[in-house]
């Protein structure tokens, strides 16, 4: 495991705030002005080649100053044909980015990974971490009335929402 995060702080230099091996699994923490960059760089590495974009969510960390946390998991799929010697185990790596609330942004990677689309879109219906660049950053799982982000700490649980008929 160790191997790899030496692997992963020398392709991405200063771009790396903090590695390390945390519950088995390799972390980066990186500078969130550079997290596209740094997705597309882990992807198209050709000996790390971290190719599949398995989750992006976040962690509402209420009273830091950097208040989100939004977390990238990655894996390296081998595709190599069956039969073969893989050149890759399937391996994972947890890239993370530290947001402010105010602004509480980051650049989407929805360039570099399609799949990163919705997941953002979920990620700013949720907590309101706004991805800049983003093709189409609109709420994808609460209406669009709804206010507030309800997966923040400091969400009101007794809170009312309006409520809106079907449309037609």
């Amino acid at each position: 495991m160790s191997e790899l995060i030496d692997q992963v702080q020398a392709l991405l230099g200063d771009a790396v705030v903090e590695a390390r091996v945390d519950r088995g699994d390799a972390v980066v923490i990186v500078e969130r002005e550079r997290v596209a960059d740094v997705l597309r760089l882990l992807r198209d590495d050709p000996e790390l080649d971290f190719n599949f974009l398995m989750d992006v969510t976040a962690v509402d960390y209420l009273g830091e100053a950097l208040r989100f946390e939004v977390v990238y998991h990655l894996a390296s799929v081998d595709v190599e044909p069956r039969g073969t010697e893989p050149s890759r185990l399937h391996r994972r790596l947890r890239v993370k980015a530290r947001v402010p609330e105010v602004p509480c942004e980051i650049p989407s990677t929805a360039e570099v990974f399609a799949s990163a689309n919705w997941m953002e879109r979920e990620v700013f219906d949720m907590y309101g971490v706004k991805f800049t660049g983003h093709p189409d950053l609109k709420r994808v799982l609460l209406y669009e009335q709804f206010e507030g982000h309800p997966l923040r700490k400091d969400y009101p649980k007794e809170r009312r929402q309006p409520l809106f008929g079907p449309r037609n």
